[in-house]
């Protein structure tokens, strides 16, 4: 996995640079046609939501993580004590079971006991909390000391934030259940004034080897061009920590992922079912704001070399700024 060189572009050097997507291997190219799905399709309204979806079932269904030593607070709507679960997955899929097909969840917080030495009596307890702010829940106690598991779950309408670009403003629907140290560094971002630093520099269209859906063509290239934009979300006097492979879905057109463990990130105009499960995928593009992405990897660009590896890079970088989108 290769990274742009310090202060390529005439750019500072403060800045870590965003690493490029080596060309897969022909072997991927036979795994990806004998064992290719009907394709999944993304699909929401500026209003609803609701119907964002990873391989075609209901967004983060197949996703149920939380952080450990984390308690959150928030008013029960189901009491631990009366509520007891063998693991924190389950305590996360009875949350979602309170989420109906539209509006928010009436649970969207969980709060689970698995350490059975730590916890004692507690063991197993599973609360169902309801927080006044999602994206924002009350926090009781975190560190290593804390026996909890906690976690979130982001309803329709909740969990939506924007990345502010001359270009306009790509909503993009986090998904805490399925990475939610991602989230809680997203969280973080959206406290400071401004997002210095925060910019896209690397955009390749879709070329030849992909359709406006997303679709790889038949007997086509797995690029050069790649189908993505790529940045960075490094702001200037944020000390980002490196983010563990969290729960990852295979890439799909919409999808925005770290490149290793951040700062740097990517938007896919594909569906890279060639890259395997290998990213953290943190979130999705409204399909309605994929316009602007698309108008960003069509912007004029240049050739450069990153450690041996030729990509195309903006002429002019566009800066960001990260806002919560509220309806």
């Amino acid at each position: 996995m290769a990274r742009r060189p310090n202060g390529a572009c005439g750019r500072p050097l403060w800045i870590l640079v965003a690493a490029v997507f080596v060309f897969c291997p022909l072997a991927y190219f036979a795994l990806y046609v004998s064992f290719r799905q009907p394709e999944d399709r993304l699909s929401a309204s500026a209003d609803d939501d609701a119907g964002l979806t990873w391989r075609g079932v209901q967004r983060g269904q197949d996703c149920c993580s939380g952080q450990e030593h984390l308690e959150l607070w928030g008013n029960a709507v189901k009491w631990g004590a009366d509520f007891k679960l063998n693991s924190s997955a389950e305590c996360c899929r009875a949350c979602k079971a309170m989420c109906g097909s539209g509006g928010p969840c009436r649970c969207n917080s969980w709060v689970f006991c698995g350490d059975k030495g730590r916890c004692g009596e507690k063991f197993g307890e599973c609360w169902l909390k309801k927080q006044d702010d999602v994206l924002f829940p009350s926090l009781h106690e975190s560190g290593g000391k804390v026996m909890w598991t906690s976690g979130l779950i982001h309803g329709n309408g909740e969990g939506i934030v924007g990345l502010e670009t001359k270009y306009g403003t790509i909503r993009i629907k986090l998904f805490p259940d399925c990475a939610p140290h991602s989230v809680a560094l997203i969280r973080e971002l959206l406290g400071l004034r401004h997002c210095l630093g925060c910019q896209i520099y690397r955009a390749e269209s879709r070329g030849q080897s992909w359709d406006s859906a997303g679709n790889h063509i038949s007997h086509a290239s797995f690029g050069p061009p790649h189908a993505l934009i790529q940045g960075t979300l490094e702001a200037e006097g944020f000390t980002f920590s490196k983010l563990p492979l969290e729960s990852s879905h295979t890439i799909r057109r919409g999808s925005i992922a770290w490149v290793d463990s951040g700062p740097e990130f990517f938007i896919s105009l594909a569906n890279h079912i060639e890259w395997k499960r290998s990213y953290t995928a943190f979130g999705t593009v409204f399909p309605e704001d994929m316009n602007i992405v698309e108008e960003i990897a069509d912007l004029e660009t240049k050739s450069d070399v990153w450690n041996n590896i030729t990509v195309l890079v903006l002429e002019r970088p566009i800066d960001l700024n990260l806002k919560r989108i509220t309806k």
